[in-house]
């Protein structure tokens, strides 16, 4: 776990984003199967993301558990804030995240990530969510230096 809030206590934390082509709302378990469902259909698109780990490679369902109850702790006590990305006309049907972190570099307050899953990726909205979520992080939450890791947005 991260050891200190990223945003002031009082801070409003955003609870969803809804656009024409996804909505985001915050990753909990209650997204268990769907969420694990998307993050296997995509460990190609996945593996080395985020960080040079072997995630999501041979993740099983009890592990995503363990993460995304650990999204859910991280996002209460707003140390860092991951979000699911579902379908506006189903949101059964999750296609990615987006995770906010602490930025171990001090030029940058946070990191910010975002994925989408692999089948979806030639309908370019991958970048449009990037796009979204880069616009969303400037207008809505308090970071003045955010980094995007291994993108260029």
């Amino acid at each position: 776990m991260y050891s200190r809030p990223i945003v002031e206590q009082d801070f409003n934390v955003p609870q969803e984003l809804v656009t024409e082509s996804f909505i985001l709302r915050p990753l909990t378990i209650k997204y268990l199967r769907n969420d694990y469902e998307a993050v296997m259909d995509s460990q190609k698109h996945l593996h080395k993301l985020m960080d040079d780990s072997d995630w999501p490679i041979g993740m099983t369902l009890d592990e995503n558990l363990v993460d995304l109850g650990w999204h859910e702790k991280e996002f209460s006590l707003k140390h860092s804030f991951a979000y699911t990305v579902v379908m506006p006309n189903n949101e059964d049907v999750v296609i990615g995240c987006c995770y906010i972190y602490p930025s171990n570099n001090p030029e940058f307050e946070v990191q910010a990530y975002y994925w989408i899953r692999e089948n979806l990726l030639e309908s370019g909205i991958e970048s449009e969510l990037g796009k979204t979520f880069k616009a969303w992080l400037q207008k809505s939450w308090p970071f003045q230096k955010i980094e995007f890791p291994k993108r260029n947005i």
